[in-house]
């Protein structure tokens, strides 16, 4: 249920609670005028507008009969519309949302190498339908649940640092978590409890300040990202290199077009791992065309045809979508690769 729709429920219920108070002020009133004692008045009122069914305190005559047919008719509406919004609230809402995190949560522990997204922010919205475009199943999470009203994948309400909750998002199974959280302080917890539960996840975290930046890479974040840096960059680049930066966006994020630029990790026992450049074809124009390669942290752009390929080098290639699943079957790697 949408957070607009239970505080819809919650304002009728109010109104129907108020509704009833002015019903039993307004019998114990009438029924004090016609000579009740003040408890007695009240007790009436009660036990006439719940429909109890005790006896009269006092002897009715044609005013007090004549009342009580007007009191019986008002007030039994209007605690039947009162018993109504409660039970809509508790339907609708707590049981609604109980039983929708309960289905949440079994869809969630049947995923395995997922994304988890921390913040459902501009970033992480962003950065969860990239995910979901290249083929990735993701998990979300915020601590508001207004902002999850309108998230599209699997999500859970609540504090992503506390470690049952990460586990219930499934983080020992997931392949990457990004912390996009709405402080850095909160980022960095999560990156810290992430890491002592998962040891091979890959996390990105987004900084907000240079000083951050950091702490979180000793925190255990393989990537920390800066959107306000990235942005000023990019700026520079279509400013000095429209063209080039039009291409890689293209080459990138446009599955519409046929050759793809990505990364593709040499795994140990691979055709690959141990051959020269020349011989793994990669310079050749049948297949992807090499790039750069990431060898020992460093890159080495357009390497040499005699450049041996090491297990764990990371390789850049541009191809079509078949000509870079061939390199990926021929280092022996995963679909998305983290390094």
């Amino acid at each position: 249920m949408g957070a607009s729709a239970f505080d819809d429920v919650g304002r009728r219920l109010r109104r129907s609670l108020f509704a009833l108070l002015a019903v039993l002020v307004a019998g114990s009133i009438g029924y004090f005028a016609l000579g009740f004692t003040p408890l007695d008045a009240v007790y009436q009122a009660v036990t006439t507008v719940t429909t109890v069914g005790f006896r009269e305190v006092v002897p009715f005559g044609s005013a007090e009969k004549a009342f009580t047919i007007a009191f019986v008719l008002v007030g039994v509406g209007v605690v039947l519309y009162t018993l109504t919004g409660l039970l809509g609230l508790l339907i609708e809402g707590w049981a609604g949302n109980e039983w929708g995190r309960r289905r949440m949560v079994k869809q969630i522990g049947e995923l395995q190498g997922h994304a988890i997204v921390c913040g459902w922010g501009r970033v992480g919205r962003a950065a969860a339908h990239q995910l979901s475009k290249s083929g990735v199943q993701v998990v979300v999470c915020d601590s508001d649940p207004g902002r999850l009203a309108d998230c599209p994948y699997p999500h859970l309400e609540g504090d992503a640092t506390r470690d049952e909750f990460l586990r219930q998002l499934g983080v020992e199974r997931a392949r990457v978590l990004v912390a996009t959280l709405d402080t850095d302080a909160s980022s960095l917890f999560v990156t810290l409890t992430a890491r002592a539960l998962n040891p091979h996840l890959v996390i990105i975290a987004r900084s907000r300040v240079d000083d951050t930046e950091q702490k979180l890479l000793r925190a255990g974040a393989d990537r920390v990202v800066n959107p306000q840096r990235i942005g000023g960059n990019r700026i520079a680049a279509f400013a000095l290199q429209p063209h080039v930066t039009d291409f890689l966006d293209v080459a990138m994020h446009d599955e519409g077009v046929e050759f793809r630029l990505e990364q593709v990790v040499v795994h140990h026992g691979s055709p690959l791992a141990g051959s020269t450049v020349r011989e793994a074809r990669l310079h050749e124009g049948d297949g992807a065309l090499l790039l750069a390669m990431r060898q020992g942290g460093e890159f080495r752009t357009n390497p040499a045809p005699d450049t041996v390929v090491q297990p764990g080098d990371v390789v850049i290639v541009i191809g079509t979508a078949g000509q870079i699943d061939d390199v990926r079957r021929a280092a022996g790697s995963a679909r998305v690769d983290g390094g």
